[in-house]
């Protein structure tokens, strides 16, 4: 069962993945009434919101979009800074939405980057130690081979908290993104309704990547606990 839920996931993690891609291709068609650039909606908004410390630049890449909360910068795609559609500036209003939780000291993404020194670590090396604690309780020693296993799984855990973590910064961020949009008349009607789908799918990536470290989290867990 956990290896159909895990196949599952994966199929789940595919749709969210491709659905999004095509709703934000089918978005890039349709060009702003306001003629407004991504890079220009970043910075109205960050004005609208007395935000005047954080720069708004291009980056390589496509999807490559985010907030720098230690650099102060909003990174916008080359398919985002310059381009004048529906998908641009709900991307855009997006990543400010992150630089306005940043500047009212929102909790979640306070708890989010606190966690990031620590993730960053576990992530890159929790994979290394889980599979050596496995091997060790299988040539060295069973006992040793647990302690190194169970520290490989809190290694994990703390990549799936942050997973969890993650979604309320990300909806928030959407939810600060839509209701300045439409407050501010930045978007039409129909526009507003396609930022909202685009941002819509783009949530939903992120939910699929934490329900499936959390299965993933609970496998390691049980075999932790079979090998004991």
């Amino acid at each position: 069962m956990v290896y159909i839920l895990m196949i599952g996931i994966f199929l789940a993690s595919m749709i969210v993945s491709q659905t999004l891609r095509a709703k934000v291709k089918k978005y890039s068609q349709i060009r702003l009434e306001n003629g407004m650039t991504g890079a220009q909606i970043a910075a109205k908004m960050l004005s609208d919101h007395g935000i005047y410390d954080v720069q708004v630049i291009s980056t390589p890449g496509r999807l490559t979009d985010h907030y720098d909360p230690k650099k102060k910068t909003v990174n916008l795609s080359e398919s985002v800074y310059n381009q004048r559609h529906a998908a641009a500036a709900a991307v855009a209003a997006h990543e400010v939405g992150h630089a306005v939780q940043h500047a009212k000291a929102y909790k979640w993404l306070t708890m989010r980057s606190d966690l990031v020194p620590f993730v960053s670590v576990a992530s890159n090396y929790s994979q290394w130690v889980i599979f050596g604690g496995i091997m060790l309780m299988g040539v060295v020693s069973a006992g040793l081979g647990q302690m190194v296993l169970l520290a490989g799984i809190i290694m994990f855990a703390l990549g799936t908290l942050f997973s969890f973590v993650t979604l309320p910064v990300e909806y928030d961020a959407s939810n600060r993104a839509l209701a300045w949009l439409k407050n501010n008349a930045i978007v039409t009607a129909d526009e507003y309704r396609h930022a909202e789908d685009s941002l819509k799918w783009a949530a939903r990536t992120y939910v699929v990547a934490a329900i499936g470290s959390l299965a993933t989290l609970l496998y390691y867990i049980m075999v932790f606990l079979r090998r004991e």
